[in-house]
């Protein structure tokens, strides 16, 4: 598998996000995403880990499945909440074991009355610096657009995300819907001597309630100039996604246009509205399923 630095450095890449399916259903239908995206050839694909470890069993199967069954290449999510520095080194050394190349270090924010303990290592940075320890890693970190929601301020966090890219690989953004969050987001990391590339994470919206409630809960409220573009077409789902898939495209044509490295694509673990975005980008012609 390649390690996404060293994709990073050879040109833009193209990347999916999946989470790991809690029933038979829901494996169906990823199993089906899978099948209908394998074909655009994505750089690399990613998969979520559940706050606390509560899809840990899943995220494994899932990864490790990708590299013996399909020609994908995956990185696993993992996060610090809920979790001793022992079990995240374990979790770590069978990623390795498994020939798992990359992978996303995460904080993670427990779900409000979870009950679950922080973990012992406190930040995401501290879970990059076990990753090196373990070693063999392309190691990626987060970024968020407007600020972490718990950032006491703008600058506070772009000096702690600008650190903590300097002992990671790259960074993926939070969803965002202006080009210039992003290009303002690297440029702010520039000041501060950062050029580790980061990738805008991008959402078509096919849901306009349920985007602008994740939207909400990270603390990157969907702009009212985006939102009145569903004016008069939320109670038609088609209509919603087709709007959306015009959203996502022109925000990608322009971040590409500025020089974006890549972009990473939210799936939501389905699959044609990021086809639909490929092809009015001219990435890939969409699957005549579509």
């Amino acid at each position: 598998m390649a390690r996404i630095h060293e994709l990073l450095a050879a040109g833009r890449t193209f990347s999916f996000e999946f989470f790991p399916p809690k029933s038979p259903a829901a494996q169906v239908t990823l199993a089906h995403t899978l099948r209908e995206l394998e074909p655009l050839e994505p750089s690399f694909v990613s998969v979520t880990y559940g706050a606390g470890g509560s899809t840990r069993a899943w995220t494994h199967e899932l990864v490790a499945g990708m590299l013996h069954t399909t020609t994908l290449n995956p990185m696993a999510h993992l996060t610090c909440v809920g979790h001793s520095r022992l079990d995240l080194a374990e979790i770590l050394v069978r990623y390795r074991r498994a020939g798992v190349d990359n992978v996303l270090c995460l904080g993670g924010d427990p779900p409000p009355d979870s009950g679950l303990p922080d973990g012992e290592l406190p930040h995401a940075v501290d879970l990059v610096d076990l990753a090196r320890a373990v070693g063999g890693f392309s190691v990626g970190v987060a970024a968020h657009p407007s600020g972490h929601p718990q950032s006491p301020d703008r600058a506070t966090d772009r000096r702690h995300l600008a650190a903590k890219l300097a002992r990671a690989d790259f960074g993926i953004t939070q969803f965002f819907f202006r080009a210039a969050d992003y290009l303002d987001l690297v440029d702010e990391l520039r000041a501060l001597g950062c050029d580790t590339p980061v990738l805008p994470g991008i959402m078509p919206i096919t849901n306009l309630a349920s985007v602008a409630r994740m939207g909400e809960l990270a603390g990157h409220p969907v702009p009212p100039e985006v939102v009145a573009r569903f004016d008069g077409i939320e109670d038609d789902p088609d209509a919603v996604r087709r709007m959306g898939v015009e959203v996502a495209s022109e925000l990608c044509d322009e971040l590409l246009r500025a020089g974006a490295p890549g972009l990473h694509f939210y799936t939501l673990n389905q699959s044609r509205a990021t086809r639909e975005v490929y092809e009015r980008l001219g990435l890939r012609a969409a699957s005549p399923a579509a």
